[in-house]
């Protein structure tokens, strides 16, 4: 019994022994978290957090057009488009995507402008003038007026016969077959030409809803000057770059997706080359 009552005294002392006033070590310094003091909160502004549920705050927007079914023409449109991109365009047509620059279309339009011809209203008060003046037995000066020539086998017959001192041709006339040779007639015949945007811009200077092509045959004394400094610039442009147009091939633009692969492509044949 006195075995067995010191047995089972031994935890007790040891259970004792733990509890006489030891303490346990203190958390490290290191692993206490500093507590972030809090902002004091503005009184003008409250939180009020939003719910999306059922029955609760309304979702933000969000585009929805690639998940619209466009109408059939509007994909046949952007299909063409892309197409266009896609496929490789021979010089003689990539040519025309090489339009005059900005500032000097602005100088070629506003000359073109000094030499309208006369409009429906104002031939017939012309031609009203005159017949009175026949009438009344006066002298009529029949001078030929100075103007822009327009028409393309008006403008073809001048320059062929060498008459036409500067050609303006618009890059997106439709179909492009109508003035695709007239360039390689320019060049041909030695007449400036320059190729702008707008053949709407170019109806309008002879009074047409659009226009292919229009011709200055001659100009007045007071703008010779700036006209011979215009035919320079757009001889240096256009008529003396023809090699760098006859090389250039446009279109062959892929996607975003093809052009990656082709830069990979491009830099394993350079490894591969070294």
């Amino acid at each position: 019994m006195s075995e067995s009552s010191g047995f089972r005294a031994q935890p007790a002392k040891k259970a004792a022994a733990k509890g006489t006033g030891k303490k346990a070590a203190p958390t490290p310094s290191i692993a206490k978290k500093p507590v972030a003091a809090a902002k004091p909160a503005n009184p003008l502004f409250e939180k009020r957090p939003k719910s999306f549920g059922i029955g609760g705050a309304l979702p933000p927007k969000r585009v929805l057009n690639r998940f619209v079914k466009w109408p059939k023409y509007v994909r046949i449109q952007r299909q063409r488009r892309i197409l266009y991109q896609r496929l490789k365009v021979p010089p003689a047509l990539n040519q025309f995507t090489k339009a005059l620059e900005k500032d000097m279309a602005s100088n070629v339009f506003r000359l073109l402008m000094k030499y309208r011809p006369e409009d429906d209203a104002a031939k017939k008060e012309r031609l009203l003038a005159r017949a009175q003046a026949e009438k009344d037995g006066a002298t009529v000066e029949s001078k030929k007026p100075v103007v822009v020539k327009f028409g393309l086998n008006h403008v073809t017959y001048l320059i062929e016969q060498g008459k036409a001192q500067l050609v303006v041709i618009a890059h997106d006339t439709d179909p492009i077959e109508l003035v695709v040779w007239l360039p390689a007639l320019c060049r041909k015949m030695n007449v400036p030409y320059c190729i702008v945007k707008g053949k709407a811009r170019l109806g309008a200077v002879v009074h047409q809803k659009t226009a292919s092509c229009l011709a200055i045959t001659a100009v007045k004394n007071e703008d010779k000057h700036e006209f011979s400094k215009l035919v320079e610039s757009v001889k240096l442009s256009f008529n003396d770059r023809y090699t760098d147009f006859q090389r250039q091939w446009g279109g062959g633009i892929m996607g975003v997706k093809s052009q990656h692969i082709t830069k990979i492509r491009e830099k394993q044949i350079a490894k591969e080359r070294r």
